[in-house]
């Protein structure tokens, strides 16, 4: 409760006009290609990282400078375009201090995130944010807790309002999440996991049942499309396990011999484009459950057959059906 309320002040204290200067020097760097390198020592050191992890995978590049090793090199990777955020409690943290000048003289822009706006630190910066709270939550006063809380809010209120100015979607949001649910609803396509045709040897019309059941079993795809005679790349049907099971009810053992592809498929199948999303073709078979859809076709604007695509597959790779 008491970091909430900090939190909540310092929503009050924050100075307008120096948040909406930090929001701008965010926008150019983005609009530049540039980078925000956020630095700090300590517990202000893993909110930094914390804010760097934000705003990479919201699509600003950032990372986080660990000011020790600045001085021994890695100040190399701040360029004069770049935006460096400096984290500090007290303002007056030596290694930050240390790096000021060279930051300076290299021109690059500086915010400072500190709990004394009249900290060495906040005067040697273009933008000062007021990270200030009344008292820790350490019942010493001295351990940082509502201080991290309030820096940690301020980081994710910049990522959000720049998030929402530069017009960040689901879809951007996602590039940078592929592994997520989301990432996977919004980029994973048919082509991705489908089986790809290479491994579909095809049957034609008159393929008796044998060369049937063969295929069934070879490609251990619990599918197998049939082609055209004369346009070998095209589907004309495409027969599943059920449909081998259901033939086989519907005509005696007596006839299984005569049996021919023709007779088992089913024509003119529901098939997909090879760049539908994933889930939207989930989505297809969800619709068309009375027909039991396990296997989608996946051709090309030309119609040509490019893979199968399985229900199973589609689960196992952790797609659910439904708006994100």
């Amino acid at each position: 409760m008491e970091e909430a309320a900090a939190i909540a002040a310092s929503a009050h204290r924050l100075d307008g006009a120096q948040v909406e200067a930090a929001l701008s020097l965010l926008e150019a760097c983005a609009t530049n290609r540039a980078k925000l390198v956020i630095t700090g020592v300590g517990k202000s050191g893993i909110v930094a990282r914390k804010i760097a992890a934000t705003f990479s995978s919201i699509g600003l590049m950032a990372i986080y400078l660990n000011p020790l090793d600045a001085l021994h090199g890695d100040l190399g990777v701040v360029a004069p375009e770049d935006v460096v955020l400096l984290l500090s409690n007290s303002g007056e943290t030596q290694e930050l201090l240390e790096i000021l000048p060279h930051l300076r003289r290299r021109g690059t822009a500086r915010i400072a995130l500190v709990g004394r706006v009249e900290s060495t630190l906040a005067r040697d910066c273009d933008v000062v944010l007021d990270g200030s709270v009344d008292r820790e939550v350490c019942p010493l006063n001295l351990a940082p807790t509502a201080s991290t809380a309030v820096a940690m809010a301020i980081g994710d209120a910049l990522a959000a309002v720049w998030m929402e100015r530069r017009g960040i979607s689901p879809q951007d949001f996602a590039l940078n999440h592929p592994a997520g649910s989301l990432g996977k609803q919004l980029t994973l396509t048919a082509t991705d996991l489908m089986v790809p045709v290479a491994r579909l040897a095809p049957v034609l019309r008159n393929a008796p049942l044998a060369e049937v059941i063969a295929h069934l079993t070879a490609d251990g795809v619990g599918a197998c499309w049939v082609a055209e005679a004369d346009r070998g790349d095209r589907i004309h049907g495409l027969i599943t396990d059920g449909d081998l099971r259901r033939a086989l009810q519907q005509h005696g053992p007596e006839h299984w011999g005569q049996l021919t592809a023709a007779e088992l498929m089913t024509t003119d199948p529901i098939t997909v484009q090879g760049d539908i999303l994933a889930i939207t073709a989930l989505e297809q078979m969800e619709r068309n459950r009375r027909k039991a859809i396990a296997v989608l076709p996946v051709v090309d604007g030309e119609q040509r057959m490019l893979g199968l695509l399985r229900l199973h597959d589609l689960v196992q790779a952790g797609l659910t059906r439904g708006t994100p």
